[in-house]
């Protein structure tokens, strides 16, 4: 409404608050300001866009600012931000989701409630509300109502309905804040009760819902606040619809400064499967599991167990075809700006295993309303074929190489998985003929493994068959059963690990050159296997170590991103990432004291 100028907020940082209910999801500043929510939903486009250099934002700027503090409501997602001006002057604002039950079904609209409150002196602000067009950077066509502003482009329109005068907000002009004020953002539907009644009863609301749900989880003894808000994060990245997960909530944060690495990833990758359904299930959180094996059920009908791509949209959209967004300058200046996702169209033979070791749970959970039973087995097993058919065969691996392809042994590694696991379930559901093909399969997998992936000059499994080059993907062998935890081979392979691609407390997923050059953060979920690996070998207090390290480095609200620089601790990568995030929960339940001993 302002001309769609550029917002006036700090550089662009990774020092940012999440906010969602499993429909929508936004990003927003230390000083209150939102630089990022898409509409209307998870992988829509930002309306609010400028932590990529977009003139999107929803900011309130406080005459005379000089500070801020953040911080959630305990055990919720609703975020709160104190402006404090140089004469004392005070205002919080409150911003969240709604999210909670209502007529036997849960209400989480396309919307977002943000209400202010003046706290000390007489605050006198400016409310910038400059919705983008998205991906082209342009302002949104706005009409104005008695109590509302409608915002809308070709494809979207929502509307902004407020007990603040609305000449104001339209005109970005400064007035006194000298009673609570309140906006609901969402579908453009008239707001039939009191703006301000609503939100109060909304935020209440959405306070117990997130609460209720945070004591249902189990946690470990030790860092149970890191993992609560791990858990929450994890939870706010479910598109519930469908149960599909996203990897983070932004797109085109660079990996490093000056990287070109800058990708979408806010679609389902099918590698995070098996790490999701384990955190899902330490944290006990069944509903959010069972949803989440009902898209992954769905991947699997819809390919018929053919080609699994690496990577879905959130209603298993299979076209996600990647384009730049030049209008965009980018995080930091970092071009390009990248939406759809260029790894759909990949081949990556893990996914088979990841998909199997994510269903297997379905199987044996008897919690589940809906437990699995022979028809899914038979599905699954024609993704086992697959995976046997492609076992020895090159492709792009986990990390997605563009141009590189081999046989990597973290893909061999996972069809392995998902024969050895077919096994398993075969033998749950009492068919002995189908557990002993599915098990000589996995034999055979596991030997040409220990054939053409360990090289006994430098004493590791190597990233590829015949290689040389380390790959903290092979760190996933005890994690996934592949070796006992004792086979010095493993032990060998952490070690290996261990000087040559950790920096510090934090490890490198690998360091040969590929199609960017070579990478320069450390990859965060890779520092997690590590720390997983390490308790595995019996090196527990260094594992402890490391993982104190780790949390030392997620932002002020205990949020982690993709990368970390290890010379700086500076965050990099898309935002927050759910690989991490899920890190967290697996290494704190390994690591904690149990309960009993403790207390």
């Amino acid at each position: 409404m302002n001309g769609n100028a550029p917002p006036v907020l700090n550089k662009p940082s990774l020092e940012l608050g999440m906010i969602g209910n499993g429909t929508i999801a936004g990003l927003i500043d230390e000083q209150g300001a939102y630089g990022w929510l898409c509409l209307p939903r998870l992988d829509g486009k930002p309306v609010f866009n400028a932590l990529l250099g977009g003139g999107g934002t929803f900011a309130v700027e406080l005459e005379g600012f000089v500070r801020s503090r953040q911080y959630y409501v305990r055990n919720t997602a609703v975020l709160c931000t104190v402006l404090e001006a140089e004469d004392g002057s005070a205002v919080e604002i409150t911003d969240f989701a709604p999210r909670f039950e209502a007529r036997e079904r849960t209400f989480q609209p396309m919307g977002i409630v943000r209400r202010l409150r003046p706290l000390s002196g007489t605050p006198r602000i400016k409310v910038r509300l400059d919705p983008s067009t998205g991906w082209d950077d342009k302002p949104m066509q706005v009409t104005r109502g008695v109590s509302h502003v409608r915002f809308a482009s070709d494809t979207l329109a929502f509307r902004v309905t407020t007990d603040a005068a609305i000449s104001y907000v339209m005109s970005g002009t400064s007035f006194l804040l000298d009673k609570p004020l309140s906006f609901i953002c969402g579908p453009d539907e008239t707001v039939s009760e009191g703006v301000n009644t609503l939100s109060r009863e909304w935020e209440e609301r959405t306070v117990n819902y997130w609460q209720n749900w945070s004591r249902r989880l189990a946690i470990p003894f030790e860092w149970q606040e890191a993992v609560i808000r791990a858990a929450i994060t994890l939870k706010m990245c479910v598109y519930e619809e469908t149960g599909g997960i996203i990897a983070a909530a932004t797109s085109s944060i660079p990996e490093h400064e000056g990287s070109s690495r800058n990708w979408d990833y806010r679609y389902c990758w099918i590698r995070d499967a098996y790490f999701t359904v384990t955190a899902l299930n330490r944290l006990s959180s069944v509903g959010t599991l069972e949803i989440y094996l009902r898209f992954l059920r769905n991947v699997v009908a819809s390919t018929k167990g053919g080609h699994i791509q690496p990577v879905y949209g959130i209603s298993l959209e299979q076209q996600l075809e990647e384009q730049i967004a030049d209008a965009l300058p980018g995080y930091r200046g970092h071009k390009p700006v990248r939406f759809g996702n260029q790894a759909a169209e990949h081949i990556q033979h893990d996914v088979y295993g990841q998909v199997i070791l994510g269903a297997s749970q379905a199987f044996f959970d008897t919690r589940l309303r809906n437990q699995a039973g022979i028809a899914e087995f038979r599905q699954l097993e024609q993704v086992g074929e697959r995976a046997w058919a492609m076992h020895n065969e090159p492709d792009a691996g986990i990390w997605e190489y563009r141009t590189i392809s081999q046989v990597h042994t973290s893909s061999a590694l996972m069809c392995w998985a998902a024969c050895d696991r077919l096994g398993k379930i075969a033998a749950y559901l009492g068919d002995s003929a189908r557990a002993d093909y599915w098990n000589e399969r996995a034999t055979t997998i596991r030997e040409t493994i220990y054939d053409k992936a360990w090289n006994d000059k430098i004493k590791a499994f190597t990233g590829a068959y015949g290689g040389e080059a380390l790959d903290a993907s092979v760190l996933l062998m005890a994690e996934v059963g592949f070796l006992p935890k004792d086979d010095p081979r493993f032990a060998a392979t952490v070690d290996a690990v261990d000087k040559q691609l950790r920096h510090g407390m934090h490890v490198y997923r690998y360091k040969a050159p590929d199609d960017f050059g070579t990478p320069e953060t450390a990859f965060t979920a890779c520092t997690f296997w590590h720390i997983d690996a390490l308790a595995h070998i019996g090196r527990k207090e260094e594992a402890r170590e490391i993982f104190e390290d780790l949390l030392s480095m997620r932002n002020k609200l205990g949020l982690l991103s993709e990368d970390l620089d290890p010379k700086t601790g500076q965050l990099w990568g898309n935002f927050p990432q759910t690989y991490s995030m899920v890190g967290i929960i697996n290494s704190a339940t390994r690591l904690s004291s149990r309960w009993a001993e403790s207390i």
